[in-house]
């Protein structure tokens, strides 16, 4: 399984995405899915934005993207196995000397959880979690 960082789903909603990004999400079989964690970083990112029409286009494009995940059950919980994998997660991070935010910690412990790798372009803030990693920006052709 794939787990898509909030990164990932961001990039297609970019005016000019990364072609490798799009070629390398069009690419994918097999199981794909968001964190809860990501939908509500991406549905807080749009509404901190001013009314407008680029937060209304956001919005809508956003809502048919999730769409997706939620109709399939693919949105991941923070559920008791990813509590457990959480202060994993945090004391690795820690003895490595590298703390990690909340989200970051979450999204890894829902990775671990399932068995899923995490495809983000922020490498550095999985390191160091046992998560396996995928870089959609740096990925062989």
């Amino acid at each position: 399984m794939i787990v898509l960082d909030t990164n990932v789903i961001s990039e297609i909603f970019r005016p000019s995405p990364e072609p490798r990004v799009v070629e390398w999400l069009a690419s994918l079989t097999g199981d794909v899915a968001i964190t809860a964690i990501t939908l509500a970083e991406l549905l807080a990112g749009v509404r901190r934005l001013p009314d407008g029409r680029r937060k209304d286009e956001l919005a809508h494009g956003i809502e048919e993207a999730v769409a997706l995940y939620r109709g399939s059950r693919s949105v991941l919980a923070f559920d008791t196995g990813a509590a457990e994998r959480y202060a994993e997660v945090l004391a690795s991070r820690e003895a490595a000397g590298a703390p990690v935010s909340t989200a970051d910690a979450q999204i890894a412990a829902i990775c671990l959880a399932h068995g899923a790798t995490c495809a983000t372009r922020n490498v550095k803030d999985f390191q160091h979690t046992g998560v396996e990693l995928v870089d959609p920006w740096n990925v062989n052709a």
